[in-house]
C-alpha cells in the first residue's frame, strides 16, 4: 500500500486551509490541509472553563473547551493552548499536561488537535472575541457531553480524556 498519491494538485489556497485533489490507486480524494490546533481543559477547582460561541459552519452556538489554530510562528501546541485559554476566557494556566491527540475527520482533512489539561486561575476576563465564558462543574460538563449539549469533537474527546486523568 502506497503512502503517497500518484498525483496531487492544489485547487484552493486560503488564509487558513488548502484543498488538494489527490489521485490514489483506490480513486480520487479531495483533501483539506489544515495547520493543526490545540485545545485545553482548564479546571478551576471542581469547575471546568468552557466557552460558548457562534460557529458559522453549522449555524449554531456551541459549547466548547478553549482552543485555537497553530498560527503563531514558532509557538508549540502547549503554548497555543495556554494562549487561547487566556484570550478566550481570561484564565491563566498552570500545571499543564498533555492529554493526547485527535484527528477531527480523517476522511477528508489532516487536521490534528493536540489536547491538554491544566489547573487555572481566573484573570481579567476574555478578550472581545464574540465569545461567552461559561463555567460549570466537571460533572455537569460530562453530562453535557452525554446529553448532546456538547457535540464538538475536540471538546468531547478532551473532556472524556480529562475524566480518565482525574479518576
Amino acid at each position: 500500500m502506497s503512502l503517497e498519491p500518484g498525483q496531487s494538485v492544489e485547487v484552493f489556497h486560503g488564509s487558513l486551509i488548502r484543498v488538494v485533489v489527490e489521485t490514489w490507486p483506490e480513486g480520487v480524494r479531495e483533501i483539506v490541509r489544515h495547520p493543526g490546533a490545540a485545545a485545553i481543559v482548564a479546571f478551576d477547582g471542581d469547575d471546568v472553563v468552557l466557552i460558548r460561541q457562534l460557529r458559522q459552519s453549522i449555524r449554531a452556538e456551541t459549547l466548547e473547551v478553549p482552543a485555537g489554530i497553530l498560527d503563531v510562528e514558532g509557538e508549540s501546541a502547549e503554548e497555543c493552548a495556554v494562549r487561547e485559554l487566556r484570550e478566550e476566557s481570561g484564565y491563566t494556566a498552570h500545571d499543564v499536561e498533555p492529554l493526547g491527540v485527535v484527528h477531527t475527520s480523517l476522511g477528508f482533512t489532516n487536521e490534528r488537535i493536540e489536547l491538554f489539561v491544566c489547573e487555572a486561575e481566573r484573570g481579567d476576563g476574555p478578550e472581545d472575541e464574540g465569545i461567552e465564558l461559561v463555567t460549570m462543574s466537571f460533572e455537569d460538563a460530562l453530562h453535557a457531553v452525554s446529553d448532546g449539549r456538547i457535540t464538538d469533537a475536540k471538546s468531547v474527546a478532551a473532556l472524556l480524556l480529562a475524566r480518565n486523568r482525574r479518576g
